[in-house]
């Protein structure tokens, strides 16, 4: 049975890409300084799936080109849409099947260690797991304020069916 972290992932990764709908290749490249485009945002995304699920995980990278464009503190780039679904699309298909692995023992494991204050944090797939839950959230509700900045209306005003789509599942 798939991890009910995973499954929550993959809601946010569901409304992620809901809050999409309707834009364009020339709205997604469009930026309103200080924010990204929503294009970068998707390929930010894509960015941190595989630097997690993939490289740190499985010590692979399958786009360099993401890797480089779309890193934490990356020059800001305006990509198109379709450019940017495709290295998605790419980049969560070839991390799915280790997510379909995940157990609370993998959850557990330290998948990194980073310097904070002078001393060595530890940090484990599951903080992983729920920073990239997050940031798809903090994500999806920069890109809706910037489709509302383009005029955009009848935007989604809270999250899809969680109840059906997504509920509280113990582990």
């Amino acid at each position: 049975m798939t991890h009910p972290l995973v499954l929550q992932l993959r809601y946010a990764r569901s409304e992620f890409q809901r809050g999409l709908i309707g834009v364009t290749d020339e709205e997604a490249q469009r930026r309103f300084l200080p924010m990204n485009s929503i294009g970068w945002n998707v390929g930010h995304l894509a960015w941190q799936e595989q630097r997690y699920w993939l490289t740190r995980a499985q010590g692979r990278v399958l786009r360099p080109d993401i890797q480089e464009a779309y890193a934490y503190g990356a020059p800001a780039c305006t990509p198109t849409l379709a450019e940017v679904q495709s290295a998605w699309a790419e980049i969560t298909a070839a991390v799915d099947p280790w997510l379909d692995s995940v157990t609370g023992a993998t959850l557990t494991t330290v998948a990194v260690t980073a310097e904070r204050d002078g001393r060595a944090v530890p940090i484990t797939f599951g903080n992983l797991l729920l920073r990239t839950i997050y940031h798809y959230w903090y994500h999806n509700g920069e890109n809706q304020a910037i489709r509302q900045m383009l005029g955009h209306t009848g935007l989604p005003d809270f999250v899809g069916d969680i109840d059906i789509e997504a509920p509280y599942l113990p582990e």
